[in-house]
């Protein structure tokens, strides 16, 4: 989730300007620090997601990532996500888009289908993952790559659950 620099980003506060006053806002401040203080569980998280993304696009792994986070309204996450998602050759318009994905025409049928899986994953208490949700996906998917879409969607979930609840904060830009 994090690399050294975004870990250094990470525990210095941010602050942000307010569009109507000018003044800066200081992010929240973070709660704990994992890294810190459950080192061992960092590292296995860290283990997780290099596993969770191998053989996901990965264009696609960062539209997921971001859906989940906006979802979860993890700013961190948000903030990485995109920002990688951008680097791997995806449009802007896209990524603001994805609250809304449904009412675009410039998804995939697969994508739709990855889109649609990552929210009822994210979701869960909302109707658990419905057949015709799961079945979609499968007809996109080979096995193998669903399989690890679906650990790719659990991961970024864990990670948006630790930047949530911690507060984690993206760095000022």
């Amino acid at each position: 989730m994090t690399t050294t620099n975004e870990t250094a980003a990470r525990t210095t506060p941010s602050t942000r300007t307010s569009p109507t006053a000018g003044a800066p806002v200081p992010a929240p401040d973070q709660r704990i620090s994992l890294p810190d203080l459950a080192p061992e569980y960092y590292k296995a998280m860290f283990a997780l997601e290099r596993a969770s993304r191998q053989g996901v696009d990965p264009v696609l792994a960062e539209l997921v990532k971001v859906h989940a986070s906006m979802i979860n309204g993890c700013s961190f996450c948000i903030d990485m996500h995109s920002t990688d998602a951008l680097k791997h050759g995806e449009q802007q318009h896209r990524l603001l888009s994805l609250p809304a994905w449904r009412e675009t025409s410039w998804f995939t049928a697969k994508e739709r289908a990855a889109l649609a899986l990552t929210e009822s994953i994210t979701l869960l208490t909302q109707g658990h993952v419905p057949d015709a949700v799961y079945d979609e996906a499968a007809a996109h998917f080979e096995q193998a790559e669903l399989a690890q879409l679906i650990a790719l969607i659990v991961t970024i979930n864990a990670w948006n659950r630790i930047g949530v609840t911690s507060r984690l904060s993206p760095a000022a830009k």
